[in-house]
């Protein structure tokens, strides 16, 4: 997908700063001084997982000699991953791919979560948002949005939807169409978004709201269906596949990722790391790699525009998750 005009604004910005801090991030303090763990909330092969080797990979290029070490956490709409972090020391060498779930709505999604989401981390650097599909199993039947909508409803037995962990953005945008659509369907969790695109192929089954990264290649082997895409406007990814939104007016979803610590980081390490990663996400072949393999919308910018961000993305799908009686085992 082309990057929206605001987008390459952002990224135009980043390049920027990023110009000459290699140096700077050279002279300045002490961190990172070992290998930093980076924890991924969820199992490998999703998106989060894929932007998170990307930036490991490329890490060492903005701070020679540092290193990023992937570590996947899955489970509990991405709590566990979160509570791992959240219970780390705050010297900056315990982050995480920051998400919806642990980050933001993840008390409402288990009551009795030991953390509170928007107390428990120091946002950091909010890096992509991603674009989300509409996909059916390729031989579901159904031609566009109107027409599954239209099967869903005349179904005895209700269609089957999967969704990579409870209260994932994508199961929040499962329920956020289903409740617009007027349509019922039965949830079915896994793990990761990798497995939910193979109950797909292996017609466990029948339809998923995923990230754009996960199904590409996979719509482009023919193995599922797009129908529409959860964005206000067409995906350059995928020519031909309309929004959601021109069936459903207003319908808009994306899932978003970004860096984050435990709470209480001093400020003057949380905006070294703010600038690292920003430095990193600036990089053209990190660039190049995202919005080949993900559509990505770069955002980057300060650590307070993140913590803006999250307040405001919790204060629109709580009221949804609620709606929907969404509740992680």
């Amino acid at each position: 997908m082309d990057v929206s005009r605001r987008g390459l604004g952002r990224v135009l910005g980043l390049g920027a700063v990023a110009a000459g801090l290699p140096g700077a991030v050279r002279a300045q303090g002490a961190w990172p001084n070992r290998p930093v763990r980076l924890v991924v909330p969820f199992g490998p092969g999703g998106a989060a997982d894929t932007l998170a080797r990307v930036v490991a990979q490329f890490f060492p290029q903005v701070v020679p000699g540092g290193s990023l070490v992937v570590e996947n956490r899955s489970g509990g709409g991405g709590t566990i991953g979160g509570g791992a972090v959240a219970a780390a020391r705050p010297d900056g060498y315990s982050l995480m791919v920051a998400d919806m779930g642990p980050n933001a709505v993840g008390k409402e999604l288990i009551p009795g979560l030991s953390f509170d989401p928007l107390r428990a981390f120091t946002p950091i650097v909010h890096l992509v948002n991603l674009p989300l599909v509409l996909i059916t199993r390729e031989d579901l039947g159904a031609a566009d949005v109107a027409g599954f909508i239209a099967l869903a409803k005349a179904r005895a037995q209700p269609l089957t939807y999967a969704a990579p962990s409870v209260g994932h953005p994508t199961h929040l945008a499962d329920e956020l169409f289903l409740s617009q659509a007027g349509a019922k369907s039965e949830a079915v969790q896994y793990r990761s978004g990798a497995e939910v695109l193979r109950a797909l192929v292996a017609r466990e089954t029948d339809w998923a709201i995923i990230s754009l990264s996960s199904a590409l290649p996979f719509i482009q082997d023919g193995k599922v269906k797009p129908l529409g895409v959860a964005n206000r406007a067409p995906i350059a990814a995928l020519p031909g596949v309309p929004p959601i939104a021109a069936t459903l007016p207003g319908f808009e979803a994306t899932t978003w990722h970004g860096i984050a610590g435990p709470a209480e980081m001093e400020p003057a390490l949380v905006q070294r790391i703010n600038e690292v990663f920003n430095a990193v996400l600036a990089r053209p072949e990190v660039r190049e790699n995202l919005v080949r393999t993900q559509g990505a919308e770069f955002v980057g910018g300060p650590p307070e525009a993140f913590a803006g961000f999250i307040r405001r993305e919790a204060e629109r799908w709580v009221p949804i998750i609620r709606a929907a009686n969404i509740r992680a085992e």
